[in-house]
């Protein structure tokens, strides 16, 4: 594995290659990255992966600071998971100045549920990302699905500014009790890791309530974000959308929905003072 710190560097050692695959990431790495990059392996003739700590997508009250850095193993994990290429360019490479030319995402889909909560997330985001597809220039690019949202959001950004790159949404990995992979699992303390679950519960419970027939939607958000602050934790949303745009189904349209998979379940809840979301396609 060719680790590399500098665009210049990178693209120069790109360039003898046809076809990249490319997983950006912010490090910290966990078995949901690491399924990414085996994904990616097949795609082309180099897997990059970058790790890169975005300040940009990162509220003033934030964990930016705080958020956990662990190289050496992420190098090793990287390198046992087939990368070819780790890009790691320091803030000074990505930033050479203070970045005023920004990404914004259309406010139909980045302005509600995490982009309503982390007013300016989608911006930072989408503004390291076209950064980091003109450093790579891949030809295939791969995101995790347990951001959901944020996948939606990058592959309208790539269809709107007729990138050449496809985008691959990967399966959301989960713990044997059915805790989504995160990074910010690790601020959770024994306590609170065995109540994480709980998340995916709320979730997995919305969605037999939907095979059961239920179409009263506030209902049932209502419901279960009662039983998750019951449990101590403090709950941004629980919702049921549409898959297609993220938006909330009429009634009516909610069984025809269901019927067809075209309904997604998203919650974002705050344990301790760890926030976690998870979604669930239905």
């Amino acid at each position: 594995m060719q680790i590399i710190k500098t665009i210049a560097e990178l693209r120069e050692h790109l360039s003898g290659f046809k076809r990249t695959a490319f997983v950006p990431t912010m490090g910290n790495l966990h078995e949901g990255h690491l399924a990414l990059v085996r994904q990616a392996e097949p795609l082309g003739d180099a897997v990059v992966v970058s790790i890169f700590v975005n300040r940009l997508q990162f509220l003033p009250n934030e964990d930016f600071d705080t958020y956990p850095r662990t190289w050496e193993a992420d190098c090793q994990a990287l390198e046992r998971a087939g990368c070819d290429v780790l890009f790691a360019p320091s803030e000074q490479e990505l930033y050479p100045e203070p970045q005023g030319f920004t990404v914004h995402p259309p406010t139909e889909l980045a302005n509600l549920l995490e982009g309503h909560f982390r007013p300016g997330f989608f911006v930072g985001v989408c503004t390291v990302v076209m950064k980091l597809f003109a450093c790579v220039q891949p030809q295939v690019a791969l995101f995790g699905k347990k951001d959901y949202q944020q996948l939606m959001v990058i592959r309208r950004m790539v269809q709107q500014f007729a990138l050449p790159i496809e985008v691959i949404g990967g399966k959301t990995l989960r713990a044997d009790d059915g805790l989504a992979l995160s990074s910010r699992n690790n601020y959770l303390s024994q306590g609170e890791r065995q109540e994480a679950v709980q998340l995916a519960l709320a979730l997995k419970t919305m969605a037999d309530a939907l095979s059961a027939g239920e179409t009263d939607l506030p209902a049932l958000e209502a419901r279960a974000m009662l039983a998750l602050k019951a449990r101590g934790w403090k709950p941004d949303y629980l919702t049921v959308r549409q898959r297609a745009d993220l938006q909330t189904p009429a009634a009516a349209h909610v069984p025809a929905l269901a019927a067809n998979a075209g309904l997604l379940l998203l919650g974002a809840a705050r344990l301790g003072s760890t926030r976690l979301i998870d979604n669930l396609e239905v």
